[in-house]
């Protein structure tokens, strides 16, 4: 029917124009950014799951340098410790040299000297030792039961507690050097040099426990950081695989938009002519 007051072939030129323009507008939006969902109008479903898969992954990034402080903080730990180690292996060398008959009692003296210094540097390392300006290990972080936020949930934690054999380690530390407490001339080599030997091994056994925890605790650490690694790995797969959009895809669709929009222009301009046809029948 042809109407003067209504154009039907222009107002469905008009609304394949919208919808192609709006389709157009997503397609430019999606390639401009990279992102095949840049609002919730585009995949509801799909930006929820993303959302709670890059949350995930921020989370697990989190963990991840959480365990690699925590193994720098460990290893520390076990540097201090492998150097009390050394001491000790030193003084119980001094305290088998000082047992036997052929030293003189000037060499006794001399030995109890270095005895003492290592007693006090004991003490020092043990007591001062430090990690991001906190205590390490007497007093310090280790003495107390760690837990470390190994993943991105809150049941994801890992408990390390070394509390009793580190007190036990200053026990015996102490049992073995007077000097490690006070700053006093001792008597282990010059008196009982004999009995000083199984004391120290008493506190190299200790220490050697302590250093077997913190390695135990490293290494669970360090599968930890991997498992993290590989789970973050595929998370942001997972995610790139609901949010980015695919350039082939949406380039060909821009293109059919694109001559959508020339074709239904040029119809529109068309349809325009229908009230002259219209005028021309009065003529």
């Amino acid at each position: 029917m042809l109407s003067l007051h209504t154009n039907n072939a222009a107002l469905s030129a008009q609304n394949s124009l919208s919808r192609t323009q709006s389709e157009l507008s997503t397609s430019m939006t999606r390639l401009s950014t990279g992102y095949r969902i840049n609002s919730s109008q585009d995949d509801a479903a799909g930006l929820q799951i993303a959302s709670r898969l890059k949350a995930q992954t921020s989370g697990m990034a989190v963990a991840m340098r959480n365990t690699q402080r925590a193994t720098s903080m460990l290893q520390t730990a076990d540097g201090a410790l492998d150097e009390v180690g050394n001491m000790l292996v030193r003084m119980k060398d001094l305290a088998t040299q000082s047992a036997d008959a052929s030293s003189t009692a000037a060499d006794k003296t001399a030995m109890q000297s270095e005895f003492d210094a290592l007693g006090k540097e004991l003490s020092n390392v043990l007591q001062n030792t430090s990690f991001g300006g906190n205590k390490l290990l007497i007093g310090g972080t280790i003495a107390a039961s760690m837990t470390f936020q190994i993943g991105a949930s809150s049941s994801e934690t890992m408990a390390v507690n070394l509390s009793t054999d580190l007190g036990q380690v200053q026990t015996d530390v102490s049992a073995a050097t007077a000097n490690y407490s006070g700053s006093t001339t001792g008597t282990e080599l010059t008196a009982t040099a004999n009995a000083t030997i199984g004391k120290l091994d008493t506190a190299l056994a200790s220490v050697n426990k302590v250093r077997s925890g913190l390695g135990a605790a490293a290494n669970r650490l360090d599968h930890v950081y991997n498992n993290l690694s590989n789970i973050s790995s595929n998370t942001q797969a997972a995610t790139g695989l609901i949010m980015d959009v695919d350039f082939a895809t949406e380039s060909s669709s821009m293109t059919s938009n694109q001559m959508l929009m020339q074709a239904g222009t040029a119809m529109l301009k068309q349809t325009n002519s229908m009230s002259s046809m219209v005028m021309s029948l009065l003529q």
